[in-house]
């Protein structure tokens, strides 16, 4: 299965693994971070950006793919769409069925409100259910949520909003303890005490993982707690536009059955946007760790009803997506192996960074070892560089492996990879939507009574996401959703539905000489045959 040069590349990596696996890389200089990230992050690539012409956020970058979404036509002609023929009536209704969504539900169903979620897949077919690493909360006694908000802040390039800093990391030890009370299978030692671990840019050990599969762990539990309260969910049904009221409040959404087409009409005292993020639309070519329907809905509806992004220019690239076998290219290979001791090295066997740097700085350098050191490992979809992972067990003892990253063994074993004693091939795969929909810290937008959570939210994380902090924003905004969307909608009056703002979006198009005849939102992508790079069309 491999080719010659990776079996002589991997003798190297053998020779040097017990010199490597003692050895301590420094840490880089902000300076140097800096200069790394403006040369080799994709984020950083000018042409792969236009400027959105139109929509609260004209004159602002977003990469290509997005810009045309945003800009896209609607799906829907609001000539032809009946808003008094009401097929569903609730008070909260949440599109999307992750975790966010779900979190949304629970507290909103605890609340009193009636709520309903519609998906356009299955409930639980979510970037929730990929998260492998864990969960962050500082609930130990050498940490505290001031020093979880410092990592969280720098981490982020001190360009998050810091309200929402504040109540991701001040609530995070609560939406621990709620998981822990739903069922969440937690990692704990004998006498109960849960096992935590360091990730990329952080200061103290505070994630909180169940195996190496947290995130199914936590949305198994979820959806279970979403079923058993007899919450609806109305799956493969996708929300193709927002309804707004005579106010400009937002009052529902049109849905479209995937499978059969037909238009549904949900009027709602209130609204959570809760669809994830937009790996799939594989962004400069890229490969994502996303799920399949991860195609940046939330953000184009909310777009088009005028509500203002936040960081939409922003994406992450997790460093170690899995560049080899072509089978899983682009599957995400836990941050959660490095933190267990596997270091990245380039072709020749050398360790060229530290293993826990973030993750933008880890992947630049990842980029920059295959493009300007020439010292990657070429591969039949690219190259890559070698996370070594037998490392972990030099230094953890036989066993650790299988105990503490089972799912990843498996993984690799499906094609005769044993991660025990051979390393794994890595090359950075798009995994986060950093940038979203701007919120207060009520979780609204800046269109009255529609609210975010999730992957779709901007401002969270700033410009980088520290690992655990993900299924972490989630749980706590996601909770708040549901409260902040269940306690509007007591009191919430609803105008006349309209979808005037689909009719004054066209319009705008025009004016801007926009006459694409993208249809968005996307809802899934189209992929094209003979294409390595995975891109979707």
């Amino acid at each position: 299965m491999y080719t010659d040069e990776m079996l002589e590349s991997i003798r190297k990596v053998e020779a040097r693994r017990a010199e490597n696996a003692a050895a301590e890389p420094r840490r880089m200089t902000a300076d140097e971070k800096d200069k790394l990230l403006e040369t080799y992050h994709p984020d950083y690539i000018t042409e792969q950006f236009d400027t959105i012409k139109i929509g609260a956020n004209k004159g602002e970058k977003a990469p290509l793919e997005l810009v045309e979404l945003l800009q896209g036509k609607s799906r829907i002609d609001p000539k032809e769409i009946n808003l008094d023929r009401i097929d569903y009536d609730v008070d909260v209704l949440i599109i999307g069925g992750g975790g966010a969504g779900s979190s949304a539900a629970i507290e909103a169903h605890k609340a009193g409100a009636n709520v309903m979620i519609a998906t356009k897949l299955r409930i639980g077919d979510a970037n929730t259910m990929m998260a492998e690493g864990g969960i962050q909360a500082a609930d130990k006694p050498n940490d505290s949520p001031a020093i979880h908000f410092l990592d969280a802040f720098g981490g982020g390039h001190f360009a998050a909003k810091k309200e929402l800093v504040y109540k991701l990391v001040t609530e995070a030890p609560e939406a621990i303890q709620w998981l822990n009370n739903l069922g969440v299978e937690f990692d704990k030692d004998k006498d109960g005490t849960m096992i935590t671990t360091h990730g990329g840019g952080t200061s103290r050990k505070r994630m909180h993982a169940a195996k190496d599969y947290s995130g199914a762990e936590i949305m198994r539990t979820l959806r279970d707690e979403v079923l058993n309260r007899n919450i609806p969910v109305v799956d493969f049904t996708a929300a193709i536009e927002l309804i707004l009221d005579d106010k400009g409040r937002a009052a529902g959404a049109v849905l479209q059955n995937m499978e059969t087409g037909d238009i549904l009409i949900a009027r709602a005292k209130t609204v959570i946007i809760a669809t994830g993020g937009a790996g799939r639309l594989h962004y400069q070519g890229f490969p994502t760790s996303n799920h399949y329907g991860a195609t940046a809905d939330g953000l184009v509806l909310a777009y088009r009803a005028g509500a203002r992004l936040l960081y939409q220019d922003t994406l992450q690239y997790h460093p170690t997506g899995a560049a080899f076998p072509q089978q899983i290219f682009g599957a995400l290979v836990t941050e959660k192996v490095r933190s267990l001791g596997a270091k990245l090295v380039n072709a020749d066997g050398e360790v060229f960074m530290h293993p826990l740097e973030t993750r933008d700085v880890c992947a630049a350098s990842i980029i920059r070892e295959c493009k300007a050191h020439k010292k990657g490992v070429q591969t039949i979809l690219g190259e890559g560089v070698w996370l070594d992972t037998p490392m972990i067990e030099l230094k953890g003892g036989a066993g650790t492996i299988e105990k503490r990253i089972p799912a990843m063994l498996r993984m690799f074993a499906k094609y005769d990879i044993d991660i025990r004693k051979q390393p794994i091939l890595v090359y950075p795969t798009l995994h986060y939507q950093n940038g979203g929909i701007d919120i207060n810290t009520d979780c609204m937008s800046s269109v009255p009574n529609l609210f975010v959570a999730g992957e779709a939210v901007g401002g969270i994380h700033g410009r980088n996401r520290l690992m655990g902090n993900s299924l972490l924003d989630i749980i706590v905004f996601g909770r708040d959703a549901g409260k902040s969307a269940a306690k509007t909608a007591k009191d919430a009056a609803m105008g006349a539905l309209t979808l005037d703002h689909v009719n004054k979006f066209a319009a705008e198009r025009k004016n801007a000489g926009i006459d694409t005849e993208t249809l968005s939102p996307k809802l899934l992508p189209t992929y094209t045959h003979g294409n390595p790079r995975w891109e979707a069309k």
